[in-house]
């Protein structure tokens, strides 16, 4: 089952892990695609926005990404370069800890969880892991997490997956993703997860 094109514009309600709300942009750019957006949350006393725009090759790997967060700390920037065989520099510094990871993934995004559903086009039945560069909020930092991927039967010709962040000892099956009718991505754990563990 194929991805619907992808839309101009969607928003997330953010649930469970914290209170806030995302509303992204879509665009094609050259060979690729840029994405835009702003997310806000409150979790553990704490307020934040963010704010991103994510350069994608033609085979969506992350190339880009710049990250701007402002919480009571202040006001923080990363910048993430990629040359989409898995290594990475921030702030123009090399980051070797990320080697291997195409994607990058905003712990305060539930948009960027789509990239690697749609990077790897898994079939129902299949397993992935998709080890990504994962901004923390509120301070920016850059970790490496590994996660896995599965994806399920469909249901309601809706793609579905199992999402796995052993770090965390966290699984959850993500809101569906698109093809046709579907919303356009699947949701991150901290945005809407039922989680199965």
């Amino acid at each position: 089952m194929p991805f619907s094109a992808l839309p101009v514009t969607a928003a997330w309600q953010h649930r469970d892990a914290r209170a806030g709300f995302e509303v992204a942009w879509f665009r094609a750019a050259g060979r690729g695609y840029h994405l835009s957006g702003c997310t806000t949350g409150a979790e553990d006393g704490q307020t934040w926005v963010i704010s991103y725009a994510i350069e994608l090759d033609q085979t969506w790997a992350t190339r880009s990404a710049r990250i701007t967060g402002q919480s009571a700390a202040g006001i923080r920037r990363a910048r993430l370069q990629a040359d989409g065989h898995g290594h990475w520099r921030i702030d123009g510094q090399a980051a070797s800890h990320l080697d291997g990871c195409l994607d990058v993934d905003l712990e305060s995004s539930a948009m960027t969880n789509a990239l690697p559903v749609h990077r790897m086009g898994l079939r129902a039945g299949d397993r992935a892991p998709v080890p990504a560069a994962y901004v923390r909020v509120p301070d920016l930092r850059v970790e490496r997490l590994d996660q896995d991927y599965a994806r399920i039967p469909d249901e309601d010709r809706c793609q579905r997956y199992d999402y796995a962040a052993p770090a965390f000892g966290f699984t959850c099956r993500p809101a569906t993703t698109s093809p046709a009718s579907c919303s356009t991505t699947p949701a991150s754990p901290s945005a809407r997860c039922n989680p199965t563990r």
